[in-house]
């Protein structure tokens, strides 16, 4: 039950030895504030790390080319490898089993216009597995499929923001926008998780690109999903089989590393993992130790007001007390001090992140801040510290024999 007189000595105690008090939550206060701006920070950069990637699926695999560097079977270096419609097909024909989505990209700069706006995009022309590798929502309308393929129809999908560019007063869907000089219907509006940039984006159907910007089956990229059953090595052997294929498919030389380039998600978010886990455990050891630090200073600054408060705790025993009140008073002591400044610490660094959360987007660290998760661990760590900063103190003291202390000087 609720001890009134219990805690009227306390807070007394606490008000005649401010200084003490002071001290004795400065340290916790300080070790707090370290932990919450360490979590904070570390948190910014895990959402800069997911937001790098949020717009492409985990298991993208790209495949971009260039020109060769070395000579090889003849064939001088300096070529260009040149993808083709012939390649996607080849991909599918070797790894059918293995590949889950893929897409073809074909990249244009055009201008947009549609009656009196106008603005400059990038178009991407695309197969209709593109929506599911780049994690494109649609807000309205439809997709590219396979019938625009195939009839290399002059329809688009454009992003979000260029609706709003464009498009005013209206709906951009069943409308046509001219783009470079030529009128494609709008076929659906999408967004997208990755930022405006990915939001200004144009998509066509790769081949309607390909009958009216070139009249060729040329290819600017290749990019795919594999099977997400797969586990890290069986990912990252698949890539490298498929390195090896498409390099034997050109002629290019093994260890040429420019004219075929692919990328593997899988290698990137093992580096991210690794990264934010191996930053984890430094603030971990960091903000413990810190807080260690504290628990350690109470304990000492608890240990003096024992020895300061000696004669009254023998007081206290000739006059009946019970070792239990005595443990009581310096334990709910420490843990009140414990508390109270840890929750100030954790109010500050909260605070500092709040402030300067903002500028510190330069230097890669998104929306720092703390979880609920965190500042109920930190309640439950406080009020851990103050028991075991305040108990051997508090033990100590029950035993102390009356005779004795009444004999301090």
């Amino acid at each position: 039950m609720f001890d009134r007189d219990l805690w009227r000595e306390i807070f007394q105690s606490i008000n005649m030895n401010r200084t003490r008090s002071l001290l004795s939550g400065f340290t916790v206060a300080f070790a707090i504030l370290l932990f919450t701006i360490l979590f904070g920070v570390a948190n910014g950069l895990n959402n800069t790390f997911a937001e790098a990637f949020v717009d492409d699926a985990a298991n993208s695999i790209f495949i971009r080319t260039g020109r060769t560097t070395k000579a090889h079977k003849g064939l001088q270096a300096g070529r260009r490898i040149q993808l083709k419609n012939e390649d996607q097909d080849y991909i599918l024909d070797e790894y059918g089993n293995k590949v889950q989505y893929i897409t073809s990209r074909i990249y244009k700069n055009v201008n947009a216009s549609f009656r009196n706006e106008k603005n400059s995009y990038t178009l991407r022309a695309v197969h209709p597995d593109h929506q599911f590798l780049e994690k494109t929502i649609m807000n309205q309308g439809r997709y590219i499929n396979n019938l625009d393929i195939d009839n290399k129809t002059k329809v688009v999908v454009i992003g979000r923001l260029v609706e709003e560019d464009l498009f005013l007063k209206t709906t951009a869907i069943g409308k046509y926008i001219n783009l470079s000089g030529i009128p494609y219907k709008v076929i659906g509006v999408f967004s997208d998780d990755g930022g405006d940039n990915e939001e200004r984006l144009i998509y066509m159907p790769v081949s309607t690109a390909q009958q009216i910007y070139g009249n060729n089956d040329y290819i600017d990229q290749i990019n795919l999903t594999y099977n997400p059953e797969m586990n890290y090595d069986q990912a990252l052997t698949f890539s490298r089989g498929l390195t090896k294929k498409l390099k034997e498919k050109f002629s290019i030389a093994p260890n040429d590393q420019r004219a075929i380039r692919v990328r593997n998600m899988a290698e990137a978010n093992k580096q991210v993992g690794q990264m934010t886990n191996g930053l984890g455990v430094i603030i971990l050891v960091i903000g413990f130790g810190t807080l260690i630090a504290g628990i350690v200073g109470i304990s000492n600054i608890m240990i003096f007001i024992v020895k300061e408060r000696t004669k009254e705790i023998g007081i206290r025993k000739a006059l009946g007390a019970s070792p239990k009140s005595i443990v009581s008073i310096i334990l709910v002591e420490s843990i009140l001090i414990t508390v109270i400044a840890g929750f100030i610490g954790l109010f500050i660094g909260t605070g500092v992140l709040e402030l300067v959360g903002s500028s510190l987007e330069k230097f890669f660290i998104k929306d720092p801040g703390v979880s609920t998760s965190l500042v109920i661990g930190a309640a439950i760590t406080l009020i851990l510290a103050g028991t075991i900063a305040g108990y051997l103190p508090a033990k100590n003291a029950s035993r102390i024999k009356p005779i004795v202390a009444l004999r301090d000087d």
